[in-house]
């Protein structure tokens, strides 16, 4: 049975509305107006609190139109964590509200394990999920292939006050790094990794998801420790079931003593809608 597991949890950001391929977030006091392909249906919207609108292109891409004025970035908080958002190229913020449930889950077993925690963070993005690591008293080493993502991630960490906290900032081709710190000995506690459909790596490796996250999460294996903490697929790929997630894990976990989770994530929003935004695979002891 898939479960759906729904961020209910902030005070800082909601959906306000859904309608027509659109969604209008308020993210603290700034209400954005994003494209989502998964709203096929129609609904009411009040444009009128919409401070900026994503608009698609029709030759691809797309714009922010600035309907307001608007820092260049503020802060949204979650629980006691502090995330910095801006306006990016195809309609980011750097923050993805869902994996608030994801956040919950690493706090809750790296404050209740019973040793010191070291956790990979692969396609690490802006950090939140290193945040929430490092706050929960885990040591982390966060990669990702772009420069610009990383310099962001020091800034949550920095915003969180934890700027003499132990992590280790790498801008790298993940898997490249994977498989030195193989050769350097290297093990981790826990492992999360949210790969993008396809990418580059910062000397234009090519990633594709569907041929290169199999390598990846074997080569991964050899980075763990004996008893591994939890290990936490994330995937936004169309088509890609969290059962396929399963699988794999189920594959390279048989012989360790855990359990294995996989389902949908989404975000509530009006007339007790759910809107579901990605999947995710979890092994934990």
């Amino acid at each position: 049975m898939i479960i759906l597991l729904v961020a209910k949890n902030w005070k800082d950001y909601e959906i306000i509305g859904m309608s027509n391929g659109e969604k209008l977030e308020r993210f603290g006091k700034y209400y954005l107006l994003r494209p989502d392909p998964q709203i096929i249906w129609k609904d009411k919207l009040d444009y009128s609190l919409v401070n900026a609108h994503y608009k698609r292109s029709n030759t691809g891409g797309g714009s922010w139109d600035i309907k307001t004025k608007l820092p260049t970035s503020w802060q949204i908080k979650y629980k006691d964590y502090n995330f910095n958002i801006k306006l990016m190229g195809f309609k980011h913020t750097g923050i993805f509200p869902e994996q608030s449930i994801n956040w919950d889950f690493m706090e809750e077993k790296i404050k209740s394990a019973k040793r010191p925690i070291k956790v990979l963070n692969l396609f690490a993005y802006t950090g939140c999920a290193s945040v929430v690591c490092l706050k929960s008293g885990a040591s982390v080493v966060h990669v990702d292939s772009s420069r610009g993502m990383v310099d962001w991630a020091k800034e949550n960490v920095y915003s969180n006050n934890l700027e003499n906290a132990n992590i280790r900032f790498i801008v790298d081709d993940v898997i490249k790094f994977v498989k030195r710190e193989i050769r350097r000995g290297n093990k981790y506690d826990a492992i999360i990794m949210d790969p993008p459909s396809f990418g580059r790596g910062s000397n234009k490796e090519v990633w594709s998801i569907d041929k290169d996250l199999d390598n990846l999460i074997e080569l991964c294996m050899q980075l763990l420790k004996d008893k591994p903490l939890f290990f936490i697929i994330n995937s936004y790929t169309a088509g890609l079931s969290c059962q396929v997630l399963e699988n794999i894990l189920k594959l390279y976990f048989k012989d360790y003593p855990g359990h294995i989770t996989s389902g949908e994530i989404g975000l509530p929003a009006n007339n007790d809608l759910i809107l579901p935004c990605g999947v995710y695979g979890r092994y934990e002891d």
